[in-house]
């Protein structure tokens, strides 16, 4: 296991892009910004997420968004967790991520993953493949954006922090060894959570690489003095509460200000 005193605690909230409109959006991500948090994300769907009558209703496109919080937030680290890899070409993706990070003037993190809902790539005319076959193509992806990255100019205006999603313990989580800065991964227990981190050093062990050196995430609901703690264990120093555009922040609070006592 990693040793959790050797990297500060960092705060983030994914504010759900759905059921609102982007005024509201908006709202939400200068209001986390002005609480304190430490990074803000949105996602990559064409739906929203959910069951019944939430999987209908407004929603809005991750990547123009981004562009749009470039410019409306001033500190705070951003990006997608996660862009499915198979929503566009990857070199061309590494392209939006640098151009993106120089809008928001270096406070950009790309984060990718395989991708999961079927329909969404049958209506958007994406071939939607295996899981196995999927895990090859974000292996492949993440090859090109770290090397189209080199390529482009201007660069990016500083080197733009990976973000990889995923649990599966030979192929996604070696991925996350070779690639990553950041490992985020939604995960039902602090048991299955403990395992999957201890698989991710194995991996960072046979290529040679310090597992601290890759930031674990987690995405938490409920008060941290106990759950941020546990986590905080096994390993994970960045804590992602997951928000409407509507929420008030009162939680977000209480997280910002377990992360301050935490850090002092």
């Amino acid at each position: 296991m990693t040793d959790d005193s050797r990297r500060p605690v960092r705060i983030g909230v994914q504010i759900k892009p759905q059921h609102a409109d982007y005024a509201q959006i908006r709202r939400a991500c200068a209001a986390a910004e002005d609480a304190g948090v430490d990074i803000v994300f949105n996602w990559d769907h064409f739906w929203p997420l959910g069951r019944g009558p939430q999987a209908e209703g407004k929603h809005f496109e991750c990547w123009t968004m981004l562009g749009a919080l470039a410019e409306t937030t001033r500190r705070v680290e951003f990006g997608p967790l996660v862009s499915a890899i198979g929503y566009r070409n990857p070199d061309l993706l590494a392209d939006m991520a640098r151009t993106v990070d120089h809008v928001s003037g270096g406070r950009f993190v790309l984060g990718v993953g395989a991708g999961f809902r079927e329909k969404e790539y049958a209506e958007y005319g994406f071939p939607f493949g295996t899981p196995a076959e999927r895990v090859a193509q974000l292996a492949d992806g993440l090859a090109r954006i770290g090397r189209r990255l080199t390529l482009l100019n201007p660069p990016p205006v500083r080197k733009i922090p990976i973000l990889v999603a995923g649990a599966g313990e030979q192929q996604t989580l070696a991925l996350v060894a070779r690639y990553a800065d950041i490992w985020n991964a939604l995960l039902p227990d602090a048991e299955s959570y403990q395992r999957k981190s201890r698989v991710l050093d194995e991996h960072c062990a046979r290529i040679g690489r310090d597992p601290a050196a890759i930031e674990r995430s987690v995405l938490v609901a409920g008060p941290p003095d106990d759950l941020g703690e546990e986590h905080l264990a096994l390993g994970a120093s960045l804590f992602i509460v997951l928000v409407n555009p509507a929420d008030d922040l009162a939680e977000v609070e209480r997280w910002v200000a377990w992360r301050d006592r935490r850090n002092a």
